[in-house]
């Protein structure tokens, strides 16, 4: 069963920058795990904790590999231009083409406080910059162009009255079309 339900557009939550984290204890060891179970649940292939209502800078991904987890991370290069269908399960069930860069290289900590160093492209890169807006409060949708993004809020409004439940869903950060 999942640790959380996922906080989904229309939540304030998800809007807020995300404080950094100043102390690695158990409970975020907690917090980690838990994220992780609903990351597997939903299905995704990363979650920040904005989703989940944490307003702290961490995230967890597996992108195959098995299960990661990053705290404070920060993106101190970028290069390259990729464009990919893009969905999040914070906006559920739409999905846009969005361009970003095709690498980056991600610093942070790891749950014992080691610093982490990762070089990613392509899906991971997207990946990292997608789970960083999250802690950002940018939701995948200010990425889109105005005239794309005008219409995917009329879709997401006819959504809700169409009575979507877009306050909370069960899902997680990035996902694959």
């Amino acid at each position: 069963m999942a640790g959380y339900d996922i906080r989904v557009i229309g939540d304030p939550v998800l809007r807020q920058t995300a404080k950094e984290i100043t102390d690695i204890d158990g409970a975020l060891v907690r917090l980690v795990d838990d994220m992780l179970d609903t990351m597997y649940e939903a299905p995704g292939i990363g979650l920040a904790a904005p989703q989940v209502g944490v307003q702290k800078r961490l995230f967890v991904w597996d992108v195959g590999t098995g299960p990661e987890a990053i705290v404070n991370p920060e993106i101190v290069e970028s290069d390259g231009e990729w464009l990919f269908e893009e969905g999040c399960l914070s906006v559920p069930g739409l999905s846009w083409e969005i361009v970003r860069p095709k690498t980056v290289h991600i610093v942070g900590r790891d749950l014992d406080g080691n610093e982490m160093s990762f070089e990613a492209d392509e899906i991971e890169a997207r990946l990292f910059q997608h789970e960083l807006d999250h802690l950002d409060g940018t939701l995948l949708i200010e990425r889109l162009d105005d005239e794309t993004r005008k219409a995917a809020l009329k879709t997401i409004r006819e959504l809700q009255l169409g009575g979507a439940d877009t306050r909370r869903a069960t899902g997680g950060g990035l996902t694959l079309p």
